[in-house]
């Protein structure tokens, strides 16, 4: 493990073990909360973008107010179509930050600008740089998950839902790659492709915690369960799956396979849109917690939960956590992420 993992995993640990602890729930008028927080939007010009992972509650408000709720790559593309001229993008840090590279006129607002990723935290920029400064020959492909500065030094942007149709068009060119920042979708590709890459070490903190013992003992209870697997978990845990995809690709998978029960791993958070899809399936959360699992998420974001109501509210109401970037980074970090959308358009 290198020194950065280490480093990013202390940092997730103590976020975990001291901040944002979460006291009993007040109870409050949800109803009259929402309606207050849509004619906030409207007085603001602004459309809520969502993230799958976040809460219930908050994908349901973007939904009711025409907003949007989506993985990261679709939030952005959809606050760069918008009619509003301000976007309120409920996820984490990077997902405002690539709005904002998407929509440069348009402001851009985040619930909290403490709601960040491990594999961000994982990534440092100047570390990666330095990283592929080392092997100045490599083609530098990096996840949509990594901020902007990371995105800035890549040749290529990819999302886990066109990774492996991509690297296989890239390994064509010849040219030896670089992959970052996530090991364990980076190890998937290699094992659909073929491709051997340099691999950064990061790792997503929930998906890193499903376990293939916890799998085999819920299929035991549920044996005709189908396992849907996103490629950021071990490469053990796509070896069990039945079907391995996106967050957008494992909906449609659950909407689509003949079974009527699933096992899911990923962010429990997607089983609300998971059930709109398909109503009439059971959906059971894979297995983190035991047999040596250490994450305290139980296949939930802690940083993902910081997007609550509330925060929408404050923010909209104060029009602070604002996200900026730099005109010059932005446009470097804009090359790698056209190329991405037009090869999508393309295939």
């Amino acid at each position: 493990m290198s020194q950065t993992e280490i480093a990013a995993r202390v940092l997730v640990q103590e976020h975990l073990a001291h901040k944002h602890l979460q006291a009993m729930p007040i109870v409050k008028d949800i109803a009259a909360q929402k309606v207050r927080i849509k004619r906030l939007l409207k007085q603001n010009d602004a459309s809520l973008v969502a993230h799958y992972y976040t809460d219930a509650l908050v994908q349901e408000l973007a939904e009711e107010t025409g907003g949007c709720v989506s993985d990261s790559l679709e939030m952005a593309r959809y606050g760069s179509s918008a009619a509003a001229s301000t976007l309120v993008v409920a996820g984490v840090h990077f997902m405002g930050e690539t709005a904002k590279i998407l929509s440069p006129n348009k402001r851009v607002l985040v619930p909290t600008l403490e709601a960040t990723c491990s594999l961000d935290i994982g990534c440092p920029a100047n570390e990666f740089s330095a990283f592929c400064d080392a092997h100045p020959d490599h083609t530098v492909v990096v996840y949509a998950n990594t901020s902007a500065a990371v995105k800035a030094r890549a040749d290529w942007v990819v999302t886990s839902g066109i990774a492996v149709k991509l690297m296989e068009h890239l390994a064509t060119k010849g040219s030896p790659i670089i992959w970052g920042p996530d090991q364990h979708l980076g190890r998937y590709i290699a094992h659909q492709t073929g491709i051997d890459m340099l691999l950064w070490q990061g790792s997503c903190i929930v998906h890193d915690e499903f376990k293939v013992i916890g799998v085999q003992q819920l299929k035991q209870v549920y044996p005709n369960a189908a396992v849907l697997v996103h490629p950021e978990s071990s490469y053990a845990m796509s070896e069990v799956a039945d079907f391995v995809g996106s967050t957008t690709q494992l909906i449609k998978a659950a909407q689509e396979m003949p079974n009527k029960e699933f096992i899911v791993a990923t962010d429990r958070g997607i089983f609300y849109k998971m059930q709109q899809a398909a109503p009439e399936k059971l959906l059971l959360e894979a297995p983190t917690a035991g047999n040596s699992a250490t994450c305290r998420s139980c296949a939930h974001c802690p940083w993902m939960a910081m997007n609550d109501l509330d925060k929408i509210e404050q923010v909209l109401l104060l029009g602070h956590n604002e996200i900026v970037i730099d005109e010059e980074l932005r446009q470097q970090a804009l090359k790698p992420l056209q190329r991405l959308m037009d090869f999508a358009a393309a295939n």
